[in-house]
């Protein structure tokens, strides 16, 4: 039996990835520590309010607030209960699904973000953008697309929101 051998990155493509890597690792630490040390909040749950924010209602089923934050249903559970536990978030049976819950973002909530948001985008722009020229911006938007897409669950997968 004949074996492959490995199609190994190519030293431009080892020093991208290695970059690539370094980059997403810092800017997570960065964005987490300025939201923790400013919001008293991690960025995931940070994330969970915009998105309950920008959805109808202030309001999304958990298995939907589980997939846009591409975490699993246990980790997003645990998150929500110490929203809960802030006054940020409730959980309401589901009308359509007696199994389901909806979350939803309470007043308080919706101002802890709002107060929130300002330093955050700041953060974002200062490590990110603002170090990017337009053309680089609308490059690396394009390549993060084109990943995520690549990367994006298939029917049947196993998808972290279904565990």
């Amino acid at each position: 039996m004949a074996t492959t051998e490995p199609r190994w990155l190519d030293k431009e493509q080892q020093r991208t990835w290695r970059a690539y890597m370094a980059a997403t690792q810092l800017l997570s630490d960065h964005v987490d520590r300025q939201l923790q040390r400013d919001a008293g909040m991690p960025h995931t749950y940070y994330s969970l309010l915009v998105w309950l924010s920008e959805s109808p209602g202030r309001r999304m089923r958990m298995t939907e607030l589980a997939e846009r934050s591409k975490i699993t249903r246990s980790r997003l559970s645990h998150a929500v209960a110490r929203l809960e536990e802030d006054g940020w978030v409730r959980r309401e049976d589901c009308a359509t699904d007696r199994r389901g819950q909806v979350a939803v973002l309470t007043e308080e909530g919706m101002r802890a973000l709002e107060k929130a948001a300002p330093g955050h985008v700041e953060a974002v722009r200062g490590a990110l953008f603002d170090r990017l020229t337009p053309e680089q911006t609308a490059a690396l938007g394009e390549i993060m697309r084109t990943v995520a897409e690549n990367l994006a669950p298939r029917s049947g997968a196993d998808l972290p929101w279904r565990r």
